[in-house]
């Protein structure tokens, strides 16, 4: 594709947005976090929420100064210099192929519930997945972002009616006791939530595509923070103040909600859902990634065999192929090893949550000269830390990747810089 080929305006990158955000979380996670916090897992969602607010608005910010397909790699680069970038962008990268096959596992067992299947049907409908996704990409954002288009809209509004349909039967009974394993547990769930709001570090990869960046990245992070606020909390007080702890026992709790709502109809429904929602997400961090891997491969961080997409508009294809490999390698390693669901999920949050950390600290030092929105960056940044601290040992992950990534940069694996790498990341 052209540099005058289709570019994203506020719909369309919109739909992308939700994509990235409101991923395949909301189908496991309400009850993962409820099992960690009990009714208590609310203040987790609410902190998150809150949270994604300055998070959103800073990447928002840095994605209209520096648009970029380098996303946050770059920001840090012209932040802490440009050697920073490879340990953001590495990972970025680690995130995605096991954050994928996570998103697909769990899509493919809402479709083998839906069809009476086992866990082998789970992992064909995941490898399914993910090989749509991998070749929509493949075909170009314009086919991602008018799918996506499409999606978006279907996955509203099967969400909202779950929400709306089971609000009324809310039972203040299931509330208590509020905090059944404590105070701390609070923080806990807030770390496994960040994979539910992880998105828009991804997202930010694909503000250079947008006509005009400056207004429209705005517009959209603003309409995407109020459908997912809306939503994210909405199905997290339905599946506690109505599923109560059959909710927090159960690995398909929207399928509960939707049975509720709909009777008979709840499996086939509740499979599309799952659908939309994973294809979704794993689309748009495919998208994201390509184009970050390009960068990198543009600026030092990764071989120079990986550059082969950085100009806006263009298509990346090395880089999504090797996270194609990567998703294959790790598919058959989980159905090998059993590898747990949510270790996966945990760690990358792990690493989402460091990418984010690095952006809103490099968002401190470049958004100076705007002190509302340096502010923002401040309180995004330490919002991001407490979730990092209660990652605990997993956060060992994001630290030995970063020194490699690091050692990598420094080692000068590719010289000279082109000079379009040295524009962008001075």
């Amino acid at each position: 594709m052209s540099r005058s080929a289709f570019r994203l305006g506020p719909v369309s990158g919109t739909a992308l947005y939700l994509g990235a955000v409101l991923g395949p979380g909301v189908l496991a996670l309400p009850s993962l976090a409820a099992r960690a916090a009990g009714p208590a897992s609310l203040l987790s969602w609410l902190f998150l929420l809150c949270a994604s607010v300055p998070v959103a608005l800073t990447f928002a910010a840095l994605g209209a100064r520096l648009p970029d397909g380098g996303g946050v790699a770059v920001s840090v680069a012209r932040a802490f210099g440009r050697h920073a970038a490879a340990p953001v962008g590495w990972w970025f990268l680690a995130a995605v192929p096991v954050g994928t096959l996570a998103a697909a596992l769990i899509g493919g067992a809402y479709v083998a519930h839906a069809v009476g299947g086992g866990d082998a049907t789970a992992a064909v409908a995941a490898a399914a997945l993910l090989a749509a996704a991998f070749a929509a990409n493949q075909a170009g954002l314009r086919v991602s972002g008018r799918v996506q288009l499409v999606l978006a809209g279907l996955l509203v509004l099967l969400l909202v009616a779950a929400v709306a349909l089971n609000l009324p039967h809310l039972d203040g009974g299931n509330l208590t006791p509020f905090a059944p394993h404590g105070w701390a547990a609070v923080g806990g769930a807030a770390s496994v939530l960040f994979f539910a709001f992880a998105g828009w570090e991804a997202a930010s990869h694909l503000s250079a595509e947008f006509a005009d960046p400056r207004r429209h990245l705005r517009v959209v992070t603003w309409w995407t923070l109020g459908i997912v606020g809306a939503l994210y909390l909405g199905l997290a007080v339905a599946s506690v103040g109505v599923l109560g702890a059959a909710g927090a026992a159960s690995d398909v709790p929207l399928l509960l909600l939707m049975e509720r709502a709909v009777g008979g109809a709840a499996p086939v429904l509740t499979a599309g859902a799952a659908v939309l929602l994973t294809f979704g997400a794993i689309s748009t961090y495919i998208a994201g990634a390509g184009r970050l891997a390009a960068a990198l491969g543009r600026d030092g961080g990764l071989p120079r065999w990986f550059d082969d997409g950085t100009r806006p508009g263009d298509t990346p294809r090395r880089g999504p192929a090797v996270l194609a490999v990567c998703c294959a390698v790790l598919g058959a390693a989980a159905i090998v090893f059993g590898l747990d669901l949510d270790a996966l999920m945990r760690a990358t949050s792990a690493c989402l949550a460091a990418v984010t950390f690095a952006g809103t600290a490099a968002a401190v030092r470049l958004l100076g000269d705007r002190p509302a929105l340096r502010a923002g960056a401040v309180l995004a940044a330490a919002f991001t830390a407490v979730v990092l601290v209660f990652s605990g040992v997993l956060v060992l992950i994001p630290v030995v990747l970063g020194a490699a990534a690091l050692g990598y940069a420094l080692a000068g694996a590719r010289r000279p810089r082109t000079p379009d790498a040295a524009a962008g990341v001075g």
